[in-house]
């Protein structure tokens, strides 16, 4: 890519012209960047994204000369890295171009000592390269404003008087009346609400910006959370018509002194290319002037013609490259040079054709009207013409209105706020219906809203809420579902309940199980095998797998009620759980027969347990959560050894710290295995306790 050229080739004019781009967005703003580096100017370019037109220059004074002469605000941007003393630079700058705001990129690795440097100057935010487009689009927006709420608040100075010449009015019989300060068409009151309300919303973004200088950038400025979107009941409002564009005006003002002197400025500017800027030293005011002295001057005469013709071509240039607001100022400045040209008409229907033409294609309707009013107003265009963009206007005014309608039923289907209020999915169709109801965009919002309203029926149903169920189901066919698609969502339903069923049985199924294998039959009440098999027994009592899980309880309750009938205890609650549970009669009538035996025959539990040998004993795992927190501890665990030598009714009675080690404990002596324990030839269950210490590797 070409280097950027160097600010000695272009004079005030040329440069002025670059400041107002080659887009069609018509910046607020002048960016005139101080670099050497294309791909700078590039990644700058890309951030700004048409708010602004960039200006190029490779030294400061060059930028100065710039931004000393813009009409519009001013954004001075500086790279660093090409700098000896960037803190004179932006001294200098901050004295010259005191209306000027300065942002200064750094390399980032020393961003934050330049940073240090440049603390208490007039920089607005120091950034790093390479560029952080997003944390870069919201410090150039603050300092955009910034420099437009510095532009509002300080009047517009008049330009500095040659020797012996001094300022007047001049009023053209064909020449546009100049504004005052509250704008062409704007009451002053109006205005100054405008410019009060711009100045506040610059400060916000400006305490954005310089949060990043202060705090070397790290997150997005607060100035640019302030652009959140409005609250989701703001969204109802109709859209707000805009201010008409405003139009471009030439400087109508004069010099007043000797015609000789005035025609000698005039020269001297002609030869220099200063046809219309800067402002106050400028070919078409001398000539203006002149002619104002003298309404007959011959040279005065020719010399507007000949600033009128530049003018022309460069309309014509900046028109076919889509620099409207170039265009626009330009057409102001040749209606001055030359009031009476028959070209002027022609001129400002081409202009205004463009103007709504790109209006439209950006979707911006309001400033596309706005352009009409002023086409008809000027009476550049013909009747025929106008109505056709006014056709196309309320075309697309349509168009945005379903557009617009239908993002809310959308919004609101994502929010849940089907139903409620005005400010529902379902009030927003009603609207949409109303305005377009062939529309194959408001067809599609109905289905939406139709398959919403069917989630929520499934909800209902799922919860066996059969009246909310079919409610929503009515709500569906009102919007227009189709009855083929609400048989097939019942269904669909149906087949989910029943998929539901299952799954809740297996559930309730498996914490049966997994209670019994702890030892959990009866207690807690709300957490046991008995609670979870009971569930299941009332909600599927034909359920295959639940006859299983009853033998197996019912064994369960058996070995128990066996175990406490041998060490002398009752055994009456486990009996009639067995009972209840399916348990055979005749083992129910041996236990209760060996409950009755006499106590003196009652076994020595004790005893018995310290007799106990274990043929298998795994370690318990040590928890890796203790083992990293350098925790040791101990469990006390209580269980028993049944007929086969196997751990089961595994119940802790004491741990130290509590909880941590619990799980491990159980876990490890489930696995433990025993020799039966034999009492006058028969095998009987043994209670017993052992004590489990965690102590840490060594």
């Amino acid at each position: 890519m070409a280097s950027a050229p160097s600010s000695a080739s272009r004079s005030s004019e040329s440069a002025s012209a670059s400041a107002r781009g080659s887009g069609s967005a018509q910046p607020t703003a002048d960016v005139t960047a101080v670099t050497t580096r294309d791909d700078f100017l590039l990644e700058i370019g890309q951030t700004l994204d048409g708010q602004a037109a960039v200006r190029p220059v490779e030294t400061v004074d060059a930028a100065l000369e710039l931004v000393s002469s813009g009409k519009r605000a001013q954004v001075l941007v500086i790279d660093s890295r090409g700098l000896a003393d960037v803190r004179a630079a932006v001294d200098a700058a901050a004295m010259r171009a005191p209306r000027a705001v300065i942002v200064v990129f750094a390399e980032d690795a020393a961003e934050k000592q330049l940073a240090a440097t440049l603390k208490d100057s007039k920089v607005f935010a120091v950034l790093a390269t390479p560029i952080d487009l997003r944390k870069t689009q919201a410090v150039l927006e603050g300092a955009i404003a910034e420099s437009a709420a510095h532009k509002a608040a300080t009047p517009r100075a008049a330009a500095p008087a040659p020797a012996e010449l001094s300022i007047g009015s001049f009023r053209g019989n064909a020449a546009p009346a100049r504004p005052d300060s509250a704008g062409a068409g704007t009451p002053r009151g109006a205005n100054k609400t405008l410019l009060v309300a711009a100045a506040i919303a610059a400060l916000a973004v400006l305490a954005g910006g310089t949060w990043y200088f202060m705090h070397g950038g790290a997150s997005r400025p607060a100035a640019a959370a302030a652009n959140v979107a409005a609250p989701a009941h703001a969204t109802t409002a109709q859209p707000v018509e805009e201010a008409a564009p405003e139009q471009a005006v030439a400087d109508t003002s004069i010099v007043q002194g000797r015609i000789d002197d005035l025609l000698e400025k005039a020269r001297l500017a002609m030869h220099e290319r200063r046809y219309t800027e800067p402002n106050g030293d400028n070919a078409l005011l001398y000539y203006r002037s002149a002619a104002a002295a003298d309404a007959n001057n011959g040279e005065a005469k020719d010399g507007l013609l000949r600033v009128a013709s530049v003018l022309a071509g460069r309309f014509e240039d900046a028109l076919n490259a889509g620099r409207y607001e170039e265009a626009g100022q330009t057409l102001a400045n040749f209606k001055s040079a030359a009031p009476g040209d028959s070209r002027v008409a022609s001129f400002e229907q081409r202009l205004f054709a463009a103007e709504i033409s790109k209006s439209l294609a950006d979707g911006n309707l309001d400033r596309a009207a706005a352009y009409v009013r002023q086409a008809q107003q000027s009476g550049s265009a013909p009747p025929e013409q106008l109505a056709k963009w006014r056709a196309e206007i309320a075309h697309r005014t349509d168009d945005t209105k379903v557009t617009r309608l239908a993002g809310l039923v959308s919004d609101r289907i994502r929010d849940g706020r089907l139903l409620d209020g005005e400010d529902s999915a379902k009030a927003y169709l009603q609207q949409l219906q109303a305005t377009a109801p062939a529309n194959a965009t408001t067809q599609r919002a109905a289905h939406d809203l139709g398959v919403a309203f069917l989630h929520k029926a499934r909800d209902a149903g799922l919860a066996r809420n059969n009246a909310e169920q079919e409610r929503w189901i009515g709500e569906a066919r009102a919007v227009g579902l189709k009855p083929a698609e609400i048989a097939a969502f019942q269904r669909d339903l149906s087949n989910t309940r029943q998929k539901a069923a299952q799954a809740e049985t297996d559930r309730l199924l498996q914490l049966a199980r997994d209670r019994m294998h702890d030892g959990r039959l009866s207690d807690p009440a709300q957490d046991s095998a008995v609670f979870y098999l009971a569930q299941v027994e009332s909600s599927d009592p034909t359920n295959a797998a639940l006859m299983d899980a009853s033998h197996e309880l019912a064994q369960k309750f058996e070995e128990r009620a066996r175990s406490s009938a041998t060490a002398g205890k009752s055994a009456d609650a486990d009996l009639a759980q067995a009972k209840r549970w399916g348990a055979d009669p005749k083992e129910l009538a041996a236990i209760q027969q060996l409950q009755s035996a006499p106590k003196s025959s009652a076994i020595d539990t004790a005893a018995l347990a310290a007799s106990l040998r274990r043929t298998r004993s795994p370690a318990p795992d040590y928890p890796e959560s203790a083992l990293a927190q350098h925790i040791a501890g101990s469990v006390l665990v209580q269980y028993t050894v049944d007929v086969n030598g196997e751990t089961r009714d595994i119940k802790v009675l004491e741990s130290s710290p509590p909880g941590v080690f619990d799980r491990a404990a159980t876990n490890a002596i489930r696995r433990w295995r025993y020799a039966p324990m034999l009492v006058n030839g028969t095998a009987v269950q043994v209670p017993t306790k052992t004590l489990l210490r965690f102590e840490l590797p060594k």
